[in-house]
């Protein structure tokens, strides 16, 4: 149905009057421009349309809008690997459309708990504090809390980089098998980091197990909102309906948050914390519960979303609200990222509350569960007896916690710190933690 004519322009919404039975989430061709636009308000016969290519050049009297019937929708097919997509999973590769003749809704729906089945593989990183200390379960969402300038970019391409590879240990490694696949959406990224992730996957020779949904910052800001939700309908399809296991990077979470603030905003909505609508938590809900793994279904989604936290502040509204919904969360430190340890992973506020149910004997190993519990308590003493030292001065402490000191130093710099090239199988992560609690008096290893 075409009607011509807007009643008003506001931002990156129109307003149409008089169209009949209109739906909600439903596309809406725009011209001049080929605009695409979707309907997000509905007042009796008056659509509110959300134009993801923003409104510049329309004008009330001359633009002409149609209705089409259908949600916002994605082409799936097998093809769909090794191929690269704007924000709204149009491809932007020159390689032409998708085959294939099978259209989803990309806002689906989280899965229900009853379906749900429990995860519990363990997937070998490659990275010793995440393999040893907050270990990724198949089936997880699992965040990371960065910073502006720390390198959350670089993690995550090392770890699509060494899942793409695959890891020493064939039997608990997620990419063990030729069914594993790599979804990446991007939000609000520059150009320069768009291509960095690109390439990053093309010298692995991995692009074929990879799907890539790119929105740069210099697209529409009105994008980035669809842009997770088509990453993870591939990630489904991929899934649940090919039996494959997905790995979704989701960067960065911030720009997403943002974008649903300014779309609230024009709306003229009441704002809640710092000014983001009182419907983000469901809005991130929304996103996040797309991950995991569905009863009798053969494939699994295991999700790592990147935020960046506005001013390092981990009780800003957008983490704070991610760790109530996800299943733990790896926080990068910039006390550590200047002392040039890299990946700069700060442990005591990071955890996977997955993680006891996906290592141990018939996973990892049959003492990682117990040093991991002792290496936490170890660093933990650490941050006691430095805090100490800067009181009284290194000297003034004791034999006992002056070992500390020595074990807190090398555990930075041998078990955090690696380079970003280096894809540790689980047995030397752990086999390297028992080196380092031997820094440590026999009386002090309680855990183990």
């Amino acid at each position: 149905m075409y009607y011509k004519g807007l009643s008003a322009i506001q931002g990156s919404l129109i307003v149409v009057e008089g169209v009949q039975n209109p739906e909600n989430g439903e596309v809406v061709v725009i011209e001049p421009g080929n605009k695409t636009g979707r309907v997000i308000r509905i007042d009796g016969d008056m659509a509110v349309i959300q134009v993801f290519e923003g409104t510049q050049h329309m004008s009330l009297e001359n633009t002409t809008t149609r209705f089409t019937g259908k949600p916002l929708q994605l082409r799936l097919s097998p093809n769909i690997l090794g191929r690269v997509f704007d924000g709204l999973g149009r491809p932007i590769d020159g390689l032409g459309p998708v085959d294939g003749a099978d259209f989803r809704d990309i806002n689906g729906s989280a899965i229900n708990p009853v379906a749900r089945e429990y995860p519990r593989s363990f997937i070998q990183t490659g990275i010793s504090a995440i393999d040893g200390l907050m270990t990724l379960i198949r089936g997880q969402k699992l965040p990371i809390f960065s910073g502006d300038g720390l390198p959350h970019n670089r993690i995550a391409a090392q770890i699509l980089r060494q899942a793409t590879l695959g890891g020493v240990n064939t039997n608990t490694d997620l990419s063990s098998t030729s069914d594993f696949a790599i979804v990446f959406g991007a939000m609000g990224i520059q150009h320069d980091t768009a291509k960095y992730f690109q390439n990053a996957l093309t010298e692995t020779a991995g692009m074929d197990r990879v799907s890539m949904f790119i929105n740069e910052a210099k697209d529409p800001v009105v994008e980035r909102i669809a842009t997770p939700r088509a990453a993870l309908t591939a990630a489904e399809y991929l899934a649940y309906d090919l039996g494959m296991h997905v790995l979704v990077i989701l960067a960065d979470m911030t720009a997403y948050a943002e974008a649903l603030r300014e779309l609230s905003s024009s709306q003229g909505e009441i704002p809640s914390r710092k000014g983001y609508p009182g419907y983000l938590y469901s809005e991130l809900s929304s996103v996040f519960e797309r991950a995991g793994i569905i009863r009798g279904k053969p494939g699994s989604i295991t999700q790592i979303p990147i935020l960046s936290m506005p001013g390092d502040d981990i009780t800003h509204p957008i983490p704070d609200l991610t760790g109530f919904i996800t299943e733990g969360q790896i926080v990068l430190d910039r006390g550590l990222f200047q002392k040039g340890v890299y990946p700069p992973i700060r442990i005591l506020p990071s955890l996977s509350r997955l993680m006891k149910d996906g290592i141990g004997e018939g996973y990892t190993r049959s003492d990682h569960p117990n040093l991991a519990n002792q290496l936490f308590a170890s660093y933990a003493r650490v941050e006691e007896v430095r805090a100490l030292a800067r009181v009284i001065g290194e000297e003034e402490l004791n034999q006992v916690d002056q070992r500390y000191m020595q074990y807190g130093e090398a555990f930075e710099r041998r078990f955090l710190n690696q380079s970003e090239y280096d894809n540790r199988s689980i047995t030397k992560t752990l086999d390297l933690a028992w080196e380092l609690l031997e820094i440590l008096p026999q009386s002090e290893l309680t855990r183990i």
